[in-house]
């Protein structure tokens, strides 16, 4: 049985996860049943996916310990239940939104099961809206958003009729090494492993130096300014407990690329302002927004392009999100500044950033440290670099099916940890972007109303760069997809009415003085008047009536209003 040992990033998200702290990444996808569909989804989904799991490599590994547990575990060949990792929920009528959110936070708190491949899928029924969800976890040790991506590929296809996937290749038995024989293939592993890191140390020394000396050439000359390196403490910047919170919303993606061209800015910008004025908002109303900016960690994908690697490649930059200002151009524009100084800075230190590493004994000493670091609540006292995970994740521009059900949506599903308990996580589908916040439950109870503080902050935004609504796009089916502009966004962020406009009267004709009021006029302004002398000005008849009336006839009554009382008899 041949192992394949894990890097030092993909075993790092082994070592931190604790029963507070799962590290897995899921998604929630929603679909439209086939026509003419019956019977169980939950049934025809497996059957599906049986033919497809081969497809996905990492799906067919499990983890297999190091001897002595000295070095990172590694991957080996299982077979998979698919009875136990494809599973069936009904949700309890009515199956509200509120409801598939709230049953996709509790299945995120559960860890995966380590002695089996680290996956699992939840099909979910039941929603008010006809359509079924999928609730689809991996662990993290096994993929990142680029992994997820050749995940995507194998499960969906183009057209309503599946493709005709060839059947799995026959894999001749490996030979299960004895214990020494693994114990000096781990020993080889550790020396190799050192000597290769190593030696890459060495080569990217030299242009990390050089990188950095660019960098700091116009920071001193004050032409790039330097992150921010502590951010402000907020109710979930502490340590976190095992239960999870989870929103999910949408805003079309054609506004939010109108907003990027007509601000010169970027989708990634626009995304980050958005969830920036959410946060504003949210915090706003809590009364713990702080007076310095909110920071959040935004990685980056160190994937070259056709890199299909079923692991980790990541790095990272911290950005500020200018929640300090509440005009939402203004903080796009410092947005857009911050980030790319930030670019500027992880590019020259993208190269120090470690692929791989070896310490010995880490699968022992790293998990006691972490459960140590949330048992001492460190996180509530300790300085924070970050607020937030905002990470957002280019998708497929055109529409998916799988097993001939449509997809209408994609919401990212991700990870929260001690000192950070907010991660937004953005797939872009067709003409969506699709937001999936999760929370630590605790930090954030009310996070649908961080939801609607979302959608509500893209509405202000493209106002005000675009100057007028967009046109609302066609109406979804989807049961999660609260498209911004539509009539199906929430009412505490909806446009109020104009007022209705009152009637223009027409100025009255002037008729023409009489000669005898004229020399009347004429008397009285040669002599001097005196206050009782000056006659009292009668009051213009007002001809209102026969508007206010003909516009109370035009009026559609009021069940509800109350009638005049009719005059008393004389």
């Amino acid at each position: 049985m041949a192992m394949k040992q894990l890097s030092g990033i993909d075993a790092s998200f082994l070592y931190m996860e604790t029963p507070e702290t799962p590290m897995h990444v899921a998604g929630l996808t929603l679909y439209d049943l086939p026509p003419g569909f019956t019977g169980s989804f939950h049934e025809h989904f497996k059957r599906f996916f049986a033919g497809r799991v081969h497809l996905i490599p990492i799906f067919g590994k499990k983890l297999a310990k190091s001897v002595f547990e000295i070095d990172h575990p590694g991957w080996v060949d299982a077979e998979p239940d698919l009875d136990w990792h494809i599973e069936g929920r009904r949700l309890p009528a009515p199956g509200t939104q509120r409801q598939l959110e709230e049953l996709v936070g509790a299945l995120h708190e559960e860890r995966l099961d380590r002695t089996r491949p680290l996956w699992r899928f939840t099909v979910i029924e039941g929603l008010e809206s006809g359509q079924v969800a999928l609730y689809s976890k991996v662990h993290h040790a096994a993929i990142d958003g680029g992994a997820g991506m050749v995940i995507t590929q194998a499960l969906y296809d183009l057209t309503p009729e599946p493709r005709k996937v060839p059947p799995p290749e026959p894999k001749a038995p490996d030979r299960v090494p004895t214990i020494p024989e693994r114990a000096v293939l781990g020993l080889h592993d550790i020396a190799s492993n050192l000597i290769r890191q190593q030696l890459r140390l060495f080569e990217a020394a030299p242009k990390a130096a050089g990188q950095i000396a660019d960098l700091l050439a116009p920071a001193l000359k004050g032409g790039l300014s330097l992150p921010q390196l502590i951010a402000p403490k907020t109710p979930f910047n502490g340590t976190i407990g095992a239960a999870r919170s989870y929103v999910a919303r949408s805003v079309p993606l054609s506004e939010a690329k109108a907003v990027a061209k007509a601000t010169g800015t970027t989708i990634n910008d626009v995304v980050m302002a958005i969830s920036s004025g959410a946060l504003r908002a949210y915090l706003n109303r809590r009364r713990a927004l702080p007076d310095a900016a909110l920071v959040a960690f935004v990685p980056i994908s160190l994937r070259e392009a056709g890199n299909k690697d079923l692991n980790n490649q990541v790095f990272g930059m911290n950005c500020p999100l200018a929640t300090n200002y509440g005009d939402p151009m203004k903080r796009l524009q410092i947005i857009n500044r911050d980030s790319r100084s930030s670019k500027t800075v992880a590019g020259g230190l993208k190269e120090l950033s470690p692929r791989d590493y070896t310490v010995l004994g880490a699968p022992m000493l790293l998990p006691g440290l972490m459960q140590l670091y949330g048992a001492t609540r460190l996180a509530d006292v300790a300085p924070n670099p970050v607020n937030v995970v905002i990470s957002n994740n280019a998708g497929p521009p055109v529409p998916l099916y799988c097993a001939g059900a449509k997809v209408t949506a994609l919401y990212p599903v991700s990870i929260p940890v001690h000192g950070v308990g907010v991660n937004i996580t953005v797939q872009s589908y067709m003409d969506a972007l699709d937001f999936g916040i999760t929370a630590d439950a605790a930090s954030v109870p009310d996070i649908d109303r961080m939801g609607e503080d979302l959608v509500a902050a893209h509405l202000e935004l493209r106002d005000a760069a675009l100057g007028k609504p967009a046109p609302p796009p066609v109406a979804e089916k989807s049961a999660l997809r609260v498209v911004a502009g539509s009539a199906s966004a929430p009412k505490a962020v909806a446009a109020p009415k104009a007022a209705p406009k009152e009637p223009v009267r027409k100025p009255r004709p002037k008729t023409p003085a009489k000669p005898a009021d004229a020399a009347a006029k004429a008397t009285s302004k040669s002599a001097p008047k005196t206050p009782a002398d000056k006659p009292a000005r009668k009051p213009r008849a007002e001809p209102p009536a026969k508007v206010a009336s003909d516009a109370a006839a035009k009026a559609p009554e009021n069940p509800r209003a109350r009638k005049p009382k009719p005059p008393a008899p004389k």
